[in-house]
């Protein structure tokens, strides 16, 4: 359990760092003009859909844990918690982030699969890139905050397992 547990921890900071990053880019980001802006974007898919596994990673092992966890414990709760914080994260990329990601990739060579991947729930391709931008940029800093907020409830459950 203990091991399942650290293992447990990693993933969701792995997806929480990940999430993190983004939401602190956006000062930044907001400044940037049009082409740069877009040129920047594409940058991330790759290493980002490689790092988006630990998301996936986390909600299984969550459960898994969650499963393994007596139910009359605060450690359930506390883990229950994070679950539910990560899968919302995750929800929050299909709904929000997902639909705009196409926007981003449109000019990029990419094999079929990545086109496959990014055209999926893809939103309407014409309007104003800010638009897109601003979702974008909302949905990461919404997926950070659910994010950090799944940490911390490991993290609670971690120490209440140290505990006993």
């Amino acid at each position: 359990m203990r091991v399942l547990m650290v293992f447990t921890l990693l993933l969701v900071a792995i997806a929480t760092a990940l999430s993190l990053a983004h939401a602190l880019e956006l000062p930044g980001k907001m400044r940037l003009k049009e082409a740069t802006y877009k040129a920047v974007q594409t940058i991330y898919y790759p290493g980002f859909t490689i790092g988006g596994f630990a998301e996936i990673g986390g909600i299984l092992a969550l459960a898994i844990l969650l499963y393994l966890t007596p139910s009359a414990s605060a450690r359930f709760w506390w883990t229950l918690a994070s679950l539910f914080f990560l899968a919302a994260q995750h929800a929050t990329y299909w709904l929000l982030t997902h639909p705009v990601n196409n926007f981003w990739v449109q000019d990029v060579a990419m094999p079929r699969s990545g086109v496959a991947f990014f055209s999926m729930f893809a939103r309407k391709q014409d309007g104003d890139w800010r638009d897109f931008r601003n979702m974008w940029e909302m949905s990461h800093v919404i997926r950070a905050f659910l994010a950090m907020t799944s940490l911390t409830s490991i993290a609670v459950a971690a120490t209440l397992f140290a505990d006993g």
